[in-house]
């Protein structure tokens, strides 16, 4: 009983990364920090009246297209943390290209 648990562990180790997915592709919190410094210079929570929003200046559409509003209705009135979990995702979708004079200046791509 003991080498089938045994198994059974082992087995769910290895399959943890696809069920998770893969956490290779995910930025890093300080490429995040240099996205927000050079889209909104840091201020995670700014409304500058451009149409874009937070730290990562994203769209009312793509914050919704992406899950945002589960957080909060608009970018700039939700945490760093949960405006870097939708950006993964736009990321994820969408590439670097989804913030393309930033990427290109903080050599991301």
């Amino acid at each position: 009983m003991r080498k089938l648990v045994l198994s059974l562990l082992a087995a769910f180790v290895l399959a943890l990364p696809v069920l998770t997915g893969p956490a290779a592709e995910a930025a890093t919190a300080r490429t995040w920090n240099r996205m927000a410094h050079c889209e909104s210079t840091s201020r995670w929570h700014v409304n500058t009246g451009n149409g874009y929003y937070g730290g990562l200046q994203i769209s009312p559409r793509t914050w919704r297209a992406f899950g945002g509003k589960k957080f909060a209705r608009l970018p700039h009135r939700a945490t760093k943390v949960e405006q870097i979990r939708v950006a993964e995702r736009i990321k994820r979708n969408q590439g670097w290209g989804a913030w393309p004079h930033c990427s290109r200046a903080i050599g991301v791509r």
